[in-house]
């Protein structure tokens, strides 16, 4: 029989979970510092959470780690960790453990439950939908780009209407991965996009590009050099809808590339929300491997 019993003091829980999570940063390719520069981002907020220990009749059988917290208005929950020493994989404490903090945060006022996974979900959470992704490439070399096509800095003209849409688009995204309501989702990308470009196109360490074919405009490009130690982050690489399906997304990744090796950065790191299965295709045909994947239910599950 699996029961759970709250730790008072988490201190071994701990050092597993950061050993295992640090194991499966490096397995997907970043540097120590980077790993470490993502540990250091979860444990901000680890000190709140409730640890509890999974027994099998007496015996620890591993760990599950829950909290519920306020998001732009929403009262959700997380399982931050999950879990089942080998000896007792299979045996149905997976499923129990998943259950428990469901009932959990629901018990707690929780109407989401969020989930990261550093591992593909398999069973367990196949019933929870994808929120996004962080996928991720170490880059050697840049991918080829399209014959004719080219990047160019941004101007500040151009600057505002960009802006302007990516705020929508981030919005429109962040809806469609069923994460916020419209209304909170504009509010979010209005004070995410004032956190991270507070002097807008001069912000430092930030590159804005245009890509060009045949001397007309087909894409955009926004990428943050040094986001994690050795790191570029893209924050958006984008093909205008009348250029889509001519292989200039490739064309994009590969401007992206470019500017990460010019400022000295060795690999390349980009989310995208659940439901962007064009962007998810194209990141995993040019070798983007997924990193971490967010799902999320909502709660109390049907059927549960």
């Amino acid at each position: 029989m699996t029961e759970f019993s709250i730790l008072r003091d988490s201190t071994e829980w701990q050092k597993d979970f950061e050993r295992r999570l640090r194991a499966s940063y490096t397995a997907a390719g970043l540097g120590a510092a980077a790993a470490e520069r993502m540990l250091d981002d979860v444990r901000v907020g680890i000190g709140d959470w409730t640890v509890a220990e999974i027994t099998d009749a007496g015996t620890r059988a591993g760990y599950v780690a829950v909290v519920v917290a306020d998001d732009d208005g929403t009262r959700a929950g997380r399982i931050g960790d999950l879990r089942v020493d080998t000896p007792h994989a299979g045996q149905g404490h997976e499923q129990a453990a998943r259950d428990w903090a469901e009932r959990w945060c629901a018990e707690r006022g929780a109407s989401r439950l969020d989930i990261r996974l550093t591992e593909p979900a398999g069973e367990l959470f196949e019933g929870y939908s994808v929120r996004g992704q962080l996928r991720m490439r170490r880059v050697g070399s840049p991918s080829e780009p399209d014959d004719g096509v080219t990047a160019r800095p941004m101007t500040p003209a151009e600057y505002p209407r960009w802006l302007a849409s990516e705020k929508a688009s981030y919005a429109d995204d962040i809806v469609r991965a069923g994460a916020l309501s419209p209304e909170q989702a504009v509010r979010k990308s209005d004070r995410d996009f004032a956190e991270l470009l507070p002097e807008g196109l001069a912000t430092p360490d930030n590159t804005f590009l245009v890509l060009e074919a045949a001397g007309e405009q087909i894409g955009t490009g926004w990428l943050k050099h040094g986001h994690l130690p050795g790191v570029t982050y893209g924050y958006s690489l984008h093909i205008e809808e009348e250029h889509r399906g001519k292989g200039h997304g490739r064309a994009a990744m590969a401007a992206g590339e470019q500017a990460t090796l010019a400022v000295g950065d060795s690999a390349l790191m980009f989310a995208v929300w659940g439901g962007n299965r064009v962007a998810m295709n194209l990141y995993t045909s040019v070798g983007y491997q997924v990193m971490e994947e967010n799902r999320y239910t909502d709660l109390p599950r049907s059927g549960a």
